[in-house]
């Protein structure tokens, strides 16, 4: 599975001109590759069922513009696609009292993959609402439930600076340009799951809170096993993610890393404190190629990555497992302080669409087409507010949602014709 799993990163070159969204050359692509196996085996049938989860803030607005894209996929690339839109995080809470429903999760793994938006939010851009609530009865409870449920594993998140965007890095252009890395993130394991967990007293009757960083050595091996074969696809450069000199559960990762390098002589392997990786990401950041941590690690340091691009609003990412559905999902938050006003950028949820067309349902052609409708937009400098600069257009998120639908229909009518 793992070897499969390992097709995510493989870089597409979209023939229509400056759109790239990688600098490596491409390896034979198999014409069908899908995370789940029931979807693979559906013999000629291109009827696929789709689970929504827009959630909160400008989740909606952005899964609307993603919708609509895979509508107009659906209309011209002869696919079905049957969506069921179900409510998750803040909006679960307020209409159901659950932050994921057992009807949510129950449709997310009979689906075929599963596209989320965002969840989370404020009230008066001060207080946040759901605060106050037990931990079981918050938004982000939800999330860590979902990935359990449909047990993924393996977070995906690439982080490239195209061309295009190189002016919106707040790095420096002689070190953003050319970043091209990939941060696999250990998903289910870790501080966010071990136990014991919770809240007492101490020897003095103070309160404490405490958490537990817990990993299996199969934990460590299955994630790991997923990232030497995405650094073999890639540039054959890994690089693993601890903090081995303080911590017994990082000590224990470092030493199955080393193991498993035996398998992957094509691969090399370094070790990185977590401290310096988070310094190094800035400094120089094309030193890396591919990065694996656990899940606390991961999660810090793949939204330090996202920012070299310039916006988090560029950019998608896949959640994976053995089997079942994926989970796709721009790395953004809800952004609650300009939902509802036309700003969002919807541009890491179209691409986390086109994510789930390609490694989800095997729809390759679909998805690259989505992906030059992207970067044609670029092209023609229409920008939202969080990527724009001097002499380019600003646009509203249902503009791009316009110039997506006539630049793929261009494009498909062009691949058709033949580039």
């Amino acid at each position: 599975m793992a070897a499969m799993l390992a097709n995510l990163v493989r870089p597409i070159k979209i023939k229509t001109p400056d759109s790239d969204f990688g600098r490596r050359k491409l390896s034979p692509t198999p014409s069908r590759t899908s995370i789940r196996c029931l979807a693979s085996g559906k013999s000629g049938e291109r009827s696929y069922t789709l689970t929504l989860l827009p959630g909160d803030g400008i989740g909606p607005e952005v899964v609307a513009v993603a919708k609509d894209v895979l509508s107009l996929t659906a209309s011209l690339e002869g696919i079905k696609f049957h969506f069921k839109e179900m409510p998750m995080g803040g909006s679960a809470l307020d209409a159901a009292g659950v932050p994921l429903p057992d009807e949510t999760l129950d449709t997310a793994k009979g689906s075929d993959a599963v596209l989320l938006g965002a969840i989370g939010g404020f009230v008066l851009f001060i207080k946040y609402k759901w605060d106050k609530n037990e931990k079981h009865l918050k938004p982000e409870t939800g999330l860590l439930q979902l990935r359990a449920g449909l047990g993924v594993y393996a977070n995906l998140r690439p982080a490239v600076v195209l061309p295009q965007l190189v002016h919106a890095s707040t790095l420096k252009k002689e070190v953003a340009e050319g970043v091209d890395l990939m941060v696999v993130r250990e998903l289910t394991g870790g501080i966010y799951f071990g136990k014991p967990r919770g809240f007492g007293t101490n020897d003095n009757n103070e309160d404490i809170g405490f958490n537990t960083e817990l990993y299996s050595a199969s934990e460590i091996d299955r994630i790991a096993r997923v990232a030497f074969e995405v650094a073999r696809k890639r540039n054959g450069k890994l690089c693993s993610v601890d903090k081995a000199n303080v911590l017994e559960a990082s000590m224990l990762w470092r030493k199955r890393v080393t193991m498993l390098a035996s398998e992957y002589p094509d691969v090399e392997l370094s070790h990185m404190y977590v401290d310096n990786a988070a310094m190094q990401l800035i400094r120089d950041p094309k030193q890396f190629d591919t990065i694996v941590t656990n899940n606390i690690f991961g999660d810090i340091l793949s939204d330090e990555a996202s920012m070299l691009t310039g916006s988090i609003g560029m950019l998608p990412s896949a959640s994976i497992g053995e089997s079942g559905p994926g989970l796709f999902e721009p790395i953004h938050g809800s952004a609650p302080d300009i939902a509802g006003q036309d700003k969002a950028n919807p541009l890491a949820t179209v691409l986390s669409a086109a994510m789930l067309l390609k490694y989800g349902l095997g729809e390759e052609s679909a998805a690259q087409r989505i992906e030059a409708a992207v970067i044609e937009t670029l092209n023609r400098g229409f920008r939202t507010g969080d990527i724009f600069s001097s002499g380019t257009v600003l646009s509203e998120s249902t503009f791009l949602l316009k110039l997506l639908t006539v630049y793929y229909k261009e494009i498909l009518k062009s691949s058709r014709r033949g580039f």
